[in-house]
């Protein structure tokens, strides 16, 4: 305690009574703001007071246990909005409904095309309401069904556009990839009453989400286009059309303009045909090998409906919906069923290359993780899986031939040593085995670094023959890259300003010594799992084979 001598009393009194003045002042300031918006409402509209009247007994919060876990529920969102609304209306001016409303409903109808039923948000009973009080407007509890329910539609479609309808782990056991999308619906919503601000701030604003959803409104009216429909039913049967059946040559390239309505004739190579350039264009577009000719494949995959595109979009919006809501200017992305990675920066490709991806039974998980060092010259330590389903079986059938073979060392807990005579299938699970920096190392020459829970990478391989194939869904779950060197260069020298060249990176990587180079830029690098996306160029859409077969299920839980 502080004696009435002591020099600092003065001050420490003096401090607490103007902390306790500003503390007083800004509460009433707070107070008297309510009340001059609550004196606002209460004259443009005489039912304000008795809605707030009735309104309050019903939405009142009573109970205040764990309202942290309760900041994502629509009910509990509803009942603090109007609490801090001073329980008076939000969407009414003047006795009838506000401007806000016409552009709420529009929203909620344009939901549709972000595959939403607007239907959930109860958009059929808003636009009843709104009709009766045309005729009834000083029915208070009509208004006030009508004002709830527009503020809980609101709150609802908000938080299903930023943060998608359903729970990723749901769908999809290995989605990883974090959401830093911060939901704010309740103090959007309290603004509208001022002025209204629309769902679309809550979009994704990822370029392929705006793709995505441009081509789902595309093939929603292509679902209803009878022409293409029935040009549909006349190539069902076919196996094949050759250049001299000109009729069913032409339905077909009719039905390729439908839905590529985007594709224009001098876009390719010019010694082709016009029918060669648009199936080569289809082939593209749908992932398939480009032939230039109308096979079997190809004639499958262009009879299937319409809704059977418009589904695939609808599942891929909800994804992206589960990933951040802005892009970074710089990062990398992988997408899986692509198999393809693309290094951005500003929204342009800097880098675009193949990569190998995690065989089906041994899935690459979709993740976030910012790149931490490039390791030049990397050791390998074996995996548990791989140790469990590809080392184990090679012990078991040949012993320390099979590790010799690989270039496999396995040393003790302690480091030490052990004589790979030694390891049998009984014993092997004591050690820890490790591949020496090499021409034949598993990880090639470059291994990117990504911290995550999943060791999870991106490296070189020896197998370079892998990127040459259509199908490489073929490592053990990280991610090869086709040009490492390159985008080790790339990073070293032009983002790092590190004196990094070819040469000197060849030079480094001769000496099979291992070096790590710790990296100061921030570059997240984001895989994931999207079987539609858009194409090097960034301009359309492609339409992706389901590796791992996943689609299926998000669907069934999306309906």
């Amino acid at each position: 305690m502080i004696s009435k001598e002591s020099p600092i009393s003065a001050p420490i009194y003096l401090s607490v009574f103007v902390c306790l003045l500003l503390y007083i002042s800004l509460g009433t300031s707070c107070n008297n703001f309510k009340s001059a918006k609550a004196n606002k409402i209460a004259q443009s509209n005489s039912i304000a007071l008795p809605f707030a009247q009735r309104l309050q007994p019903l939405l009142k919060i009573t109970d205040t246990q764990n309202i942290d876990k309760r900041l994502f529920e629509i009910t509990y969102n509803l009942r603090l909005a109007y609490e801090e609304n001073e329980y008076l209306p939000l969407w009414f001016f003047n006795n009838k409904p506000n401007t806000s409303v016409d552009s709420l409903l529009q929203d909620l109808n344009a939901l549709k095309y972000d595959g939403l039923d607007p239907e959930k948000y109860g958009l059929g009973q808003l636009l009843k309401i709104r009709e009766k009080l045309i005729h009834d407007n000083s029915n208070i509890d009509l208004c006030i069904a009508f004002d709830t329910a527009c503020s809980r539609a609101y709150l609802s479609a908000s938080k299903d556009l930023l943060l998608g309808t359903i729970k990723p782990k749901k769908a999809d056991s290995l989605w990883h990839h974090p959401n830093d999308s911060v939901w704010k619906g309740r103090a959007m919503l309290l603004l509208n009453s001022d002025q209204y601000n629309s769902l679309n701030i809550f979009r994704s604003h990822l370029p392929t989400y705006a793709l995505l959803r441009n081509t789902y409104i595309h093939f929603l009216e292509l679902e209803k286009d009878s022409t293409f429909n029935l040009n549909r039913r006349i190539l069902k049967g076919h196996r094949s059309i050759g250049s001299n059946d000109s009729v069913i040559l032409a339905t077909l390239i009719n039905l390729i303009k439908k839905e590529l309505p985007d594709f224009s004739i001098d876009t390719l190579n010019d010694s082709m045909t016009v029918a060669e350039q648009f199936i080569s264009a289809y082939q593209y577009r749908m992932h398939m090998r480009m032939t230039g000719t109308a096979d079997s494949t190809l004639l499958n995959r262009i009879c299937l409906p319409a809704s059977f595109f418009s589904n695939k979009l609808k599942a891929n919006m909800e994804r992206l919906r589960w990933m951040q809501q802005n892009e970074d200017s710089l990062y990398i992305i992988v997408d899986v069923p692509l198999m393809e990675l693309f290094f951005r920066k500003d929204n342009y490709n800097m880098m675009h290359m193949r990569v190998v991806v995690g065989k089906p039974e041994r899935q690459t998980p979709s993740l976030m993780a910012n790149m931490a060092n490039v390791v030049i010259n990397p050791s390998w330590g074996v995996p548990p899986t791989i140790l469990k389903k590809d080392v184990l079986p090679g012990i078991t059938k040949s012993g320390r031939k099979y590790l010799d073979k690989k270039g496999l060392k396995v040393y003790d807990r302690q480091g030490k040593h052990i004589d790979e005579g030694t390891i049998t299938a009984k014993n092997y699970k004591r050690y820890i085995y490790k591949q020496s920096p090499g021409d034949d190392n598993s990880l090639g020459y470059v291994k990117f670094n990504l911290p995550n829970p999943y060791d999870i990478y991106l490296h070189d391989t020896p197998h370079r023959d892998d990127f040459g194939k259509r199908f490489r869904a073929l490592s053990s779950g990280c991610i090869r890259v086709q040009e490492p060197r390159e985008m080790a260069v790339f990073i070293l020298e032009q983002l790092e300003k590190k004196r990094y060249t070819f040469q000197t990176l060849d030079s480094m990587i001769e000496e099979h010594k291992t070096r790590w180079e710790i990296l100061k830029t921030k570059i997240p690098v984001h895989i994931v799992y999207l079987t539609n996306f858009e194409d090097s160029t960034m301009k359309y859409p492609r339409f992706l084979n389901d590796v791992y077969k996943r689609d299926s299920c998000l669907l069934s839980l999306l309906k």
